[in-house]
């Protein structure tokens, strides 16, 4: 089956269980998919139940499909993303996006647990722009014309409006947010301290496994993007050693800021 007709196979599908017409998607990193848990009214779908859908295998992912009312919106959320490192296809890494423009949302905010080149740990940063070097494109193949053309631009990849309500809304709540740029690279195996210099060289303010491939795909796609991360850990070099159970304990320290935050812009948008 062509991608275009699994996007479609699996969009009905999820229109069957009554996920109509979705204004936001939400894909919630590692630590982060708690979130989807004050999602009112919420129809949820184990990954392993949809068609054509991938599996997510890393610890504090919940591999499921929420979709409901939070802060007024429709959203729809991804407990739980798929990356590269697990073994997965581009193509079933950025599936649900493709899935989520056909589903009517407009825009999708993104979110990952990163670690730290210019910020420490458990600070929010919102994404202004980002640099693929994971080697892969997800739109290397035929171009899927109906979604976008064949070269799409990414000046503007992380929607600046989009941005501008974050900080806003940030300051009225009194958490703060910074700003920086979010470098990618495959994992599994975290960077070296050479690397990590060589990234804050490149300007990187945080670097991590997952976001690039995804929000390419928005962008071809139409869709606009705020993405957030949330800096769990020094970057190689900065802290004597590095592991993903602190990943998902600083979460845990930043979780409520950061859900609150989440919803105040969803309500803001």
């Amino acid at each position: 089956m062509i991608l275009v007709e699994k996007i479609k196979e699996t969009a009905a599908f999820l229109k069957d269980k009554g996920i109509l017409a979705p204004e936001f998607g939400l894909i919630l990193g590692s630590g982060l998919g708690e979130l989807a848990e004050e999602i009112e009214n919420p129809v949820v779908v184990d990954y392993a139940d949809i068609p054509n859908w991938g599996r997510s295998t890393v610890a504090g992912h919940a591999g499921k499909l929420v979709y409901g009312d939070l802060a007024g919106r429709k959203v729809l959320a991804l407990q739980g993303r798929f990356h590269f490192y697990e073994g997965n296809p581009l193509e079933v890494v950025t599936f649900p996006v493709r899935v989520m423009k056909v589903l009517g949302c407009k825009g999708v905010i993104v979110t990952n647990a990163a670690g730290g080149i210019g910020f420490g740990p458990g600070t929010l940063m919102a994404i202004s722009d980002h640099i693929n070097l994971t080697g892969q494109n997800p739109l290397i193949g035929e171009n899927l014309d109906a979604f976008g053309p064949r070269f799409p631009d990414m000046s503007d990849a992380y929607t600046k409006a989009y941005r501008e309500v974050a900080h806003q809304t940030a300051e009225k709540l009194g958490i703060a947010l910074q700003e920086g740029v979010y470098l990618g690279v495959t994992g599994p195996t975290y960077e070296t301290p050479a690397e990590i210099r060589a990234f804050q060289t490149l300007g990187a303010s945080a670097v991590g496994m997952s976001t690039v491939p995804e929000v390419i795909v928005a962008a071809h796609s139409g869709l606009k993007v705020l993405g957030i991360s949330a800096i769990t850990n020094f970057a190689a070099g900065f802290q004597s050693e590095l592991n993903h159970e602190e990943v998902v304990e600083v979460t845990q320290h930043i979780k409520e800021d950061f859900k609150g935050l989440v919803k105040a812009i969803l309500a803001a948008l």
